[in-house]
């Protein structure tokens, strides 16, 4: 009954690791789309790079889901991979939805 329970919480781990990936990737997607439709508020903040700090926003979830999501996996073994690969994901998305705003930000 233990091994069964092991693999059920190693399952959720790795299959937690491509969700918090399509948060950043979602998240990074709205901004930038929102970005091209030409929305220029974020949060309160007109400024000329306030899409980016709304990124840094979607950054800072996907940090926060990636940790809740490991965690809640209840399997300490791993569990510094699991969450490296979970945060690498993400910041590869947002770097590429910030060099998507270049255009829009400069």
């Amino acid at each position: 009954m233990q091994a069964e329970a092991e693999e059920r919480a190693t399952g959720f781990g790795r299959w937690a690791i491509p969700v918090v990936w399509l948060i950043a990737a979602l998240g990074s997607v709205a901004i930038v789309a929102s970005a091209y439709t030409g929305r220029r508020d974020w949060f309160g903040d007109d400024g000329q790079y306030a899409a980016l700090a709304a990124l840094a926003i979607v950054f800072a979830a996907s940090v926060l889901a990636a940790l809740a999501l490991q965690l809640a996996s209840r399997r300490p073994h791993g569990f510094v991979g699991r969450v490296s690969a979970s945060i690498t994901g993400a910041a590869v998305a947002v770097a590429v939805a910030a060099l998507a705003l270049l255009p829009v930000v400069i």
